[in-house]
């Protein structure tokens, strides 16, 4: 059995658009064989989703979702191409859960594009100094932040983060694998999270867990 390789699957992912898991899957059925999981997902209809980045998705919904009794409110536009996909029980529950995730992980962007200069550079700083403090030389240590900004990405951006249901999927794997299922586009637009007294000095509740025992009822 050959060995699935991160570099291989997001290589295939890079190739099909299709979500991670079905990419290593994929490759574990076709033993390694690159081409071979090209055939193997475009059969599944898989390899689909990434052909449909240039379509329109105007249509949608927006979600709002209160947790605790008002300590955690959501607002989320998910859009998809057209009214009747929006109005499936599906594309409903994956508003939801994005919902859920959000008010769980507390992301701060959407995208890491949408990070700003000052705020990226900041970080980088910081992990730069953290690189030097460790005693590592300095001919290495640009290489080490651009390894180590990747955790940064998957703390603050919303399509980096892990799936609170799965954390074997991310956000983008997630859309990608149900825009290739529902045989629509399928975009985040935006969301905004608010926690009640967020800024003022207060005991720290662990969100995710009570999140993630709501999503188990």
């Amino acid at each position: 059995m050959a060995q699935i390789t991160a570099a291989l699957v997001k290589q295939l992912r890079e190739r099909t658009g299709a979500g991670m898991m079905d990419c290593k899957k994929a490759l574990t059925e076709v033993n390694g064989d690159l081409d071979k999981a090209v055939d193997l997902l475009r059969e599944k209809g898989l390899a689909a989703a990434a052909k449909k980045e240039g379509r329109i998705a105007a249509e949608g919904l927006v979600e709002a979702y209160i947790h605790g009794g008002g300590r955690i409110g959501v607002l989320l536009e998910v859009n998809c191409e057209t009214d009747f996909v929006a109005k499936t029980d599906e594309f409903k529950e994956l508003v939801r859960d994005i919902c859920l995730h959000i008010a769980a992980a507390n992301p701060q962007y959407l995208r890491v594009e949408d990070i700003p200069e000052e705020v990226l550079e900041h970080e980088k700083n910081i992990l730069r100094a953290q690189a030097l403090n460790e005693g590592k030389p300095e001919k290495i240590v640009e290489k080490m932040v651009e390894g180590r900004i990747s955790k940064f990405y998957k703390d603050v951006c919303l399509m980096e983060q892990a799936f609170v249901k799965d954390p074997d999927v991310t956000i983008n794997d997630l859309i990608l694998e149900k825009t290739a299922k529902i045989g629509e586009r399928i975009v985040i637009r935006r969301f905004t999270r608010y926690e009640m007294g967020e800024g003022l000095e207060k005991r720290v509740d662990d969100f995710a867990a009570e999140v993630m025992k709501e999503m188990n009822r």
